[in-house]
């Protein structure tokens, strides 16, 4: 059932069942350490190349969320993932080693978002009882893919976010916990000309107005409806341009936004803009945000994860950065 344009109503509320996250070394040093559920303590976590040890990080979420439920791989109907390296590696590497059937994600740093829709979606029309959604960055296998080596010791730019080490997964069921997916709005390709590879806050930051905009429009709701609506990655200046641009449609969403990117670091991590990255919003939401829910802090939350479509070849190309965000709404039942 659609509640409006752009916005799925899931009749059968999909459960949050259990949630998982792993960091790196950097990121366990932020203010979200007590609720990371494992960190590591070398970026390599043990592999011979980053990209191993992702791969590796990415498989750990699954397992993590898997195991928390008290389920087993075989209970699994299928895994719902996305990275950001190329051809997804990370997320297809990992799927081979589940027995699991596998749906590959890509939507940059919204991937998480997108995960999390497939599988409600097949959970509300009944085809599967169990989806494992899951995505993962990390900071030195993007940063070699996006911009430059790494041993060239390049200083980031004062708009520049720090890609994030970690995995987060969300395992989705028919039935299990007080939590459930209620809405979700999928959101269009926006692109307001931003080309600047090192301020990718910017870029997105106007689709993630314009999807909460159509959420809320969809809805019928005001912003205040939600305990938090939660960003994904915009960083600070990304965050305060979303803020402005939503109060351009009448909206004001400054008292109850977060922004995972901006959650993730303090000022003195040297990260001038915060975190982004795929693993941001699904390290933060499966720590911070899934024991709030669980508890009862937070009654009603949407969660915007936010995308950069920019690939090495189109910022080389002169390309401008489209961006994309898709918003999932959680509720959390009433204590009886």
């Amino acid at each position: 059932m659609n509640y409006g344009e752009q916005t799925i109503r899931f009749l059968n509320k999909p459960r949050v069942v259990s949630g998982y996250s792993i960091v790196g070394p950097k990121e366990a040093a932020g203010p979200l350490d007590p609720y990371f559920h494992k960190r590591i303590r070398k970026d390599d976590f043990g592999q011979k190349s980053f990209e191993k040890a992702e791969c590796k990080l990415h498989m750990s979420a699954i397992s993590g969320a898997i195991i928390e439920a008290g389920l087993t791989p075989k209970d699994i109907d299928v895994n719902i993932g996305g990275d950001l390296l190329n051809q997804i590696i990370t997320s297809s590497f990992s799927a081979r080693e589940l027995d699991v059937p596998f749906i590959g994600m890509y939507s940059a740093c919204s991937t998480f978002g997108q995960a999390l829709i497939v599988g409600a979606s097949l959970i509300d029309g009944g085809y599967v009882s169990y989806a494992a959604c899951s995505t993962s960055s990390h900071f030195s296998t993007a940063e070699r893919q996006y911009r430059y080596p790494l041993e060239l010791g390049t200083q980031m730019t004062p708009t520049s976010q720090w890609t994030v080490t970690g995995s987060g997964c969300t395992l989705l069921g028919k039935t299990g916990g007080k939590v459930f997916v209620e809405s979700a709005t999928i959101g269009k390709v926006i692109d307001f000309g931003i080309s600047d590879a090192n301020n990718m806050g910017a870029a997105m930051a106007p689709a993630a107005a314009k999807t909460v905009s159509q959420h809320l429009k969809d809805t019928g709701r005001s912003a205040d409806y939600y305990d938090y609506i939660v960003t994904g990655d915009l960083g600070i200046y990304g965050s305060k341009l979303f803020l402005k641009l939503l109060e351009s449609e009448g909206i004001n969403a400054a008292g109850v936004h977060k922004d995972c990117g901006q959650m993730i670091f303090d000022k003195k991590q040297r990260c001038p803009q915060g975190g982004s990255g795929a693993g941001c919003s699904s390290v933060v939401f499966n720590s911070y945000f899934m024991h709030h829910l669980k508890v009862g802090a937070i009654k009603k939350m949407l969660l915007v994860p936010t995308g950069a479509l920019l690939s090495k070849v189109s910022s080389l190309q002169g390309e401008t950065i489209p961006g994309i965000a898709n918003a999932i709404s959680f509720e959390r039942e009433e204590d009886v």
